[in-house]
């Protein structure tokens, strides 16, 4: 009977257990990115009064005869199930559809967390507003090519969003373009001084901008000057000096400056451009990209400036063309830009950062960093939505979002709790008739000492 009373009281402690566990989930309902827990039970070490015996010749196997000693607590889950995603509008909440954990950090000690309540501080770093802790990941960086790129195999770091900062100008390095030459306009022979009458040619306009972000307009315009054949001269606004066109030597040749007024295109009977040279030198450029160097000095600069114009590949139809359509006169994309002021960003679904600026570019800010475990129910947890890493967690592996298997970010998202209340009233009321039951063992047990006690009488 004393072992009666001793299961009854392990009963009621681990019935006790599971109902506070059932009174966290409940109580955390509504909190974001928090993942229910369970537990599961086991008996306890069980006294024997006999063992087993083994059949022999004239008789049978004997079972042993074993007396449970009660009940404990195998396990305390956490269950990392899938939260659903509320829309709250707010750009820097970040919810996870997936697997991972966000990484954030007070300096010395990496926290991981499934709650993207995160904001900005007065210095742009990405922290949680609640307790000031710093969302991981890597900001951008320039590469050789000028632009802003993300390594994300590199140590993580704090991330800062320059809300309101600058964007320096940027000097028009290359434009592309995509019009058709209309091949019914007849040939424009050149006048007396070997000139051509700029009324009879087609003109494309395109503001470029020089490394102080100021505009220059630069013209082009093309002449029909025999049967698939055209020449073209540039100009630009403020320039100082004549504008100058140089097509590089062709393939297998030195690259060799002949720079000349004009350049002389031709095509092929099929309307695709096949090829661009110098006027009056032997450079020409008849196979991949073909691209025009346009020279040029504005005035308080006393360097040359140039400008690759990009006409198409030779053989296709990606850039001018010669059919027999309206002329179009357009030079579709320009990679210049004056200074701005950075207005919003965006967090894209592999967490990229992108900042939106006021003159119409947009350059990337960074990228927010999410870990994987191996066995994330070995986390520990360290209450504010925070785990840390254990002995049997496995050690994180940090990357970018959506890639190896960890999930990819919704901006502007929080995720729910994954307490299924319906769940939980259900173990509430079995755990409330454990309990219940569990105290009747203890009652009984107590009425047969009572009886027991009274023999004497």
């Amino acid at each position: 009977m004393m072992r009666a009373l001793y299961s009854g009281v392990a009963g009621l402690k681990n019935h006790q257990t599971r109902m506070d566990v059932i009174g966290n989930n409940i109580a955390n309902v509504n909190t974001y990115g928090f993942k229910t827990s369970r537990v599961t039970f086991q008996d306890m070490i069980s006294q024997t009064l006999s063992g087993a015996a083994k059949p022999e010749e004239n008789i049978g196997g004997v079972n042993p005869k074993q007396v449970g000693l009660g009940m404990t607590i195998a396990s305390i889950d956490r269950i990392f199930t899938q939260g659903s995603l509320q829309t709250t509008g707010n750009q820097t909440d970040l919810a996870i559809s997936g697997d991972g954990f966000f990484v954030i950090s007070d300096g010395d000690r990496k926290y991981y967390t499934r709650a993207g309540t995160f904001g900005l501080d007065k210095n742009g770093t990405l922290v949680n507003p609640a307790n000031g802790l710093k969302v991981q990941g890597w900001r951008a960086t320039k590469n050789p090519a000028g632009e802003m790129v993300v390594n994300p195999s590199g140590s993580t770091e704090d991330i800062i969003i320059p809300i309101y900062g600058k964007v320096d100008a940027k000097e028009t390095a290359n434009i592309i373009y995509k019009c058709n030459l209309d091949s019914r306009m007849a040939l424009v022979p050149p006048n007396a001084t070997g000139r051509m009458r700029s009324s009879a040619g087609i003109t494309t306009n395109l503001d470029a901008y020089d490394n102080q972000g100021n505009i220059h307009r630069l013209t082009m315009i093309f002449w029909k000057t025999g049967p698939n054949q055209w020449t073209a001269s540039a100009a630009i606004t403020d320039s100082t000096v004549p504008v100058t066109l140089d097509v590089p030597a062709g393939a297998g040749q030195q690259n060799n400056a002949n720079p000349s007024g004009r350049i002389n295109l031709r095509f092929s009977p099929d309307g695709k451009i096949i090829a661009a040279g110098d006027e009056g030198t032997p450079d020409e450029l008849n196979q991949g990209t073909l691209v025009v160097n346009a020279n040029y000095r504005v005035a308080g600069d006393p360097n040359i400036r140039t400008i690759q114009l990009n006409l198409g590949k030779a053989g296709l139809l990606d850039g001018i063309t010669q059919f027999a359509s309206p002329s179009t006169t357009k030079a579709v994309e320009q990679d210049g830009y004056n200074m701005g002021y950075m207005e919003s960003f965006n967090v894209d679904n592999s967490g990229m950062i992108t900042g939106v600026y006021s003159n119409g570019t947009k350059h990337i800010m960074g990228q927010v960093a999410m870990s994987v475990f191996t066995n994330p129910q070995g986390l520990t947890a360290v209450g504010e939505n925070l785990f840390e890493v254990s002995n049997n967690s496995g050690l994180p592996n940090t990357g970018a979002a959506n890639q190896a298997g960890r999930g990819k970010i919704v901006a502007g998202t929080l995720e729910m709790s994954n307490v299924d209340l319906s769940d939980q009233f259900t173990d509430m009321i079995v755990t409330q008739r454990g309990f219940q039951a569990n105290s009747r063992s203890i009652t009984t047990s107590d009425q047969m000492l009572q009886e027991l006690l009274t023999l004497k009488r």
